[in-house]
Parts: C-alpha cells; structure tokens; sequence
C-alpha cells in the first residue's frame, strides 16, 4: 500500500491495526511517530522490521536474554494430495474455486508457514518478505518494498494466491484477480482462537481439509501443553508489548488489539497496554503512558531490540529505565516473523515466551 505521513496515528482500521513509518521527533518526555492512513495491518509491521539491520547488541547483565531459536517450520509427516476443485468464501465477500494446488504463492509469512505446515511447501512458488523460515529462504520475493508486487506474482504463473486483509496495494490484488488468477483473502488472525478456523480456511481452499483437520488437532494440543507449562501460582506479571523501529524513530506501546494481548494472557501475563486503559491496537510510545502502565517485563520483536542498540538502547527511551520492567531489565525478545504469526509455530512462540518471562518455571 502507500503509506504517507500525518502526524499522529491513523484511527484502526477493520482490522485494528496500523503501521508507522519515518518521520517523528523524539524528545525527553514523549515519542511521537508518524504512521500511515488506511487498510494497513500488524503484518506490515513485521515486514518493515526485516530488512533492519542490527544498530547494536545487548551489554552488561541484562536480566532477560534474547529468543534465537531456529527459524523453520514442522511440516506433517506425509505431503497430502489436494482435491478441487474447491470453492471457499473469501473474507472480501467473494466465492473463490480452486481448481489446482500446483504453484500456491502465499503473500504473507503467517499464510506461507501454514501452507508449509500442511506439507504443501514443495509447491510454493514464491515468498514475501515477511517469510523467513528455513524451508522458504531459496524461493524469489515478490515484495517490492512492503507492497505486493502483481507483475512479480503473474510472471510465476501461480494457480492459487492466498491474502489476508493487510494484503496491499489494492491494485495488485485487482491486477491478480483480472489475470484470472484465484486470490482467497483471510479474515487476520489476531488471537489464539483464531489459529483453528484458519486452519481450518486454508485447508479447505486448498483442498486437503483432512491434513487441516490433523494440523489444527496437533496444533491445538501444542497451545495447550505450552499454556500448562506455566506457573502454576504467584502473580500475573504485567508485560508491555513495544513496537519499535529505531532507524525511523518510530515507537509504539501496544493495547489490547495489538495482537499479543492473547499471547501475554496464555503465559500467566497481564496486558500493560489494556490494563493502563488503551482500548485501540497501539499509542505513541510516552513517558506518562508507561508510568501508567507500570510494565514488569516488556515484550519486543528480535529486530525491534536491535533497532534500538539492545536492551541499553531500549533503557535510553524515555520512561523505560524507570519501569519496574526496565530496572530488572526483565525484556522479552521473540523473533519478528512468528511472534504474531498464530498458527502452526504459536506453541513455540509461548514456550519461548514462558522461558523468558518466567526463567524458574522453565528450569
């Protein structure tokens, strides 16, 4: 999509979200970045957070360590064979058919690490830039910048692209669909709950409903045992889910439609954002709203800590040092592309997420 630049962030969209981009001041009380108007999703936010480049590392002996884990997939064990034709209901009101399963494009990372996991990665053709798991890395991008390049897209001659609503511009979804082409939208996933049904919509589109029904059965039982594997006991320890871009002085403390509320909720956490009384997705990140949060650990993306010089780059952010969270230097760091995935990875993300939150329970 096109992304401009007003002044403060733009009101949520159908989705709850937004996405900021360069242009804010930074002061010693408040942070103030520039986000863009319009259709344009958590997602992208990820995906500005990938070409980035780390600006420093964490020094001294921070509390929390960062997540590094490998980045792949766990596809099931035997690649199923689709039957089509299928027709599915897109979430932009449309009936899609499937009639071939042969070269799928997913346009997203959540969409493609789905699609992988159903055992049907030897048939994508292409990748975005927010898919950077193992079983993806060789395949050509047809991102250009963060929008969906439609050129890109009809050159490799797909049978079934697969969008969701942050999909942009919608041009190249138009362009797509004009050439003939089956484009199914997904309604975001923004919880846990959301992980079967969409497991379930791409199975069904795809046409090997009984690989998703398998999928969302182990997926499930994953969520579970990783939600159990929590303290049974004690507190529920407030965590502040940060959204960060250091290279465009963008900071964003999240609310409850941010996406990780959820997440922070299956580990025994509670939601700063939500309990200091946002009611949107995210707020520029201030002084005052994270003494009114009171965060006990904060919760970042990989590439977001890096963006800002590591955990003392993030101590230097106004208001940061002072929280409960900053003076442990109790941070919690999730790797950009499966954090707010939710689906087949999620009970890895909550482990993780456990592991560092709560290191006791972990051992």
């Amino acid at each position: 999509m096109r992304v401009k630049s007003p002044a403060a962030p733009s009101p949520p969209d159908r989705s709850g979200r937004q996405h900021p981009t360069k242009g804010s001041t930074l002061s010693s009380s408040t942070i103030r970045p520039q986000v863009a108007r319009g259709p344009a999703l958590l997602l992208l936010l990820l995906g500005l957070l990938l070409p980035l480049t780390a600006c420093g590392s964490p020094t001294g002996p921070a509390t929390a360590t960062t997540a590094r884990s490998p980045d792949a997939v766990e596809p099931l064990p035997v690649e199923p064979v689709p039957r089509l034709p299928a027709t599915t209901a897109s979430a932009d009101g449309r009936q899609v058919t499937v009639t071939s399963a042969e070269r799928i494009i997913p346009l997203n990372g959540s969409l493609a690490e789905l699609v992988f996991s159903l055992g049907l990665g030897p048939k994508v053709v292409a990748r975005d830039v927010s898919t950077t798991f193992q079983q993806a890395a060789a395949l050509p991008v047809i991102t250009q910048a963060h929008d969906v390049s439609a050129e890109g897209v009809l050159s490799l001659h797909p049978t079934v692209v697969l969008a969701d609503r942050s999909t942009g511009p919608a041009e190249a979804v138009a362009q797509i669909r004009a050439a003939g082409v089956p484009l199914l939208v997904l309604d975001d996933a923004k919880q846990l709950a959301d992980v079967g049904p969409r497991i379930d919509a791409v199975a069904a589109a795809l046409g090997v409903p009984d690989a998703g029904a398998q999928l969302k059965e182990r997926t499930t039982q994953q969520i579970n045992a990783a939600k159990a594997a929590g303290p049974a006991t004690g507190g529920r320890p407030k965590v502040a889910f940060l959204y960060l871009r250091g290279s465009a002085s963008v900071y964003l403390l999240g609310g409850p439609a941010s996406g990780a509320a959820s997440l922070i909720e299956a580990v025994g956490g509670e939601d700063a954002g939500t309990a200091a009384g946002l009611t949107g997705d995210f707020t520029p990140l201030t002084s005052e709203a994270l003494v009114k949060a009171a965060p006990d650990a904060i919760l970042v993306m990989n590439k977001g800590l890096d963006s800002v010089g590591g955990v003392d780059g993030l101590l230097r952010l106004p208001g940061v040092a002072q929280t409960p969270a900053g003076l442990d230097r109790r941070i919690v760091s999730i790797e950009d592309g499966q954090l707010l995935s939710y689906g087949p990875r999620t009970p890895q993300v909550l482990r993780e997420i456990t592991a560092q939150l709560h290191p006791a329970v972990a051992k």
